[in-house]
């Protein structure tokens, strides 16, 4: 057997900490003695301290280890353990590598911001367009919308109704939200298309008034986008009036040809992807004057109304 010092220095394990283990219960001397205290330990040990220093290396707690130990003294279900912790990681990998990928967006953004590279922004009216259309909360904002264009340009195209023009996606919530968000996607059709399958046909009145931008690239410009309108709107005493809506000018899709998609609106690749967003607008406090002017009104018919039925 060896003291507890030359056990230290073979292991590589301080003896401060196999006091600590001791104190725990996780590695108990082989042997103390009894007129000297001191610790005796013997090479059987070793694999149980590997286990220790194994599962503290892949973050167990002492408290967790001990309790796995005493139930699995000869280690039998350590693959097991092993396995779920893999797991465990990769998916906190996974995470740190989307954590990563959000702080390349962001400084990225800045950069954009530095270099002064903003949208430009346009107030011009939008004219009405003829589209089929399709409405619903998606559970996740992006996939879900993905598949709710798939399905309905694949009605468009079995029904022969697809006009040349971009689609367009609409977002109904008074709050920004990306899970079941209330959107509606469109797609244009031919004027005389009465329906797409299951699909209505509408025509998206024109907006009189809208701040639209435009920006090539990756759908992450939102936030650039979203930027360079508020500050357009502030600037000339604007609030949004009705849905925003997004242009897909120049998009991407999986099956083009089974889709029947107009070619000048695709695109290869994300840095060739071109998006306008148009938010409509009216004059801050019109909306509220006109309720205001309404509310007054009403007031006015009903005193009128009791006026002359007291008469």
């Amino acid at each position: 057997m060896f003291r507890i010092s030359d056990f230290s220095r073979f292991t590589r394990v301080s003896v401060r900490m196999l006091r600590h283990y001791d104190r725990l219960g996780l590695l108990r001397p082989a042997h103390v003695d009894p007129h000297s205290r001191y610790r005796w330990y013997s090479a059987r040990q070793l694999p149980r301290l590997q286990r220790i220093l194994a599962l503290r290396d892949l973050g167990f707690s002492l408290e967790h280890i001990a309790g796995l130990l005493d139930e699995d003294p000869r280690g039998k279900s350590l693959r097991r353990l092993l396995e779920l912790r893999r797991g465990q990681i990769e998916h906190e990998i996974g995470e740190g590598r989307r954590r990563v990928a959000q702080i390349e967006a962001q400084l990225e953004r800045l950069d954009r911001r530095d270099a002064a590279l903003l949208p430009d922004v346009v107030l011009r009216r939008v004219p009405p367009v003829r589209v089929a259309a399709a409405r619903a909360r998606v559970a996740d904002l992006d996939d879900g919308v993905e598949a709710m264009f798939e399905k309905l340009e694949r009605e468009v195209a079995r029904a022969g109704a697809r006009a040349a023009g971009p689609p367009l996606l609409l977002y109904h919530d008074r709050d920004g939200r990306t899970e079941r968000a209330d959107v509606e996607v469109a797609v244009p059709v031919t004027p005389a298309a009465t329906a797409a399958g299951r699909h209505r046909v509408r025509t998206l009145p024109a907006i009189e008034t809208a701040a639209c931008a435009s920006y090539v690239g990756g759908y992450d410009q939102w936030w650039d986008v979203a930027e360079g309108i508020l500050g357009t709107l502030e600037a000339r005493r604007l609030e949004p009036a009705g849905p925003i809506r997004e242009v897909f000018l120049q998009f991407r899709a999986g099956d083009p040809e089974g889709l029947g998609l107009p070619r000048a609106y695709l695109a290869e690749r994300d840095e060739d992807l071109v998006t306008e967003m148009q938010v409509p607008v009216r004059a801050t406090g019109s909306g509220e004057g006109r309720a205001s002017r309404r509310s007054k009104s009403r007031r006015r018919d009903a005193s009128g109304r009791s006026l002359r039925e007291r008469g």
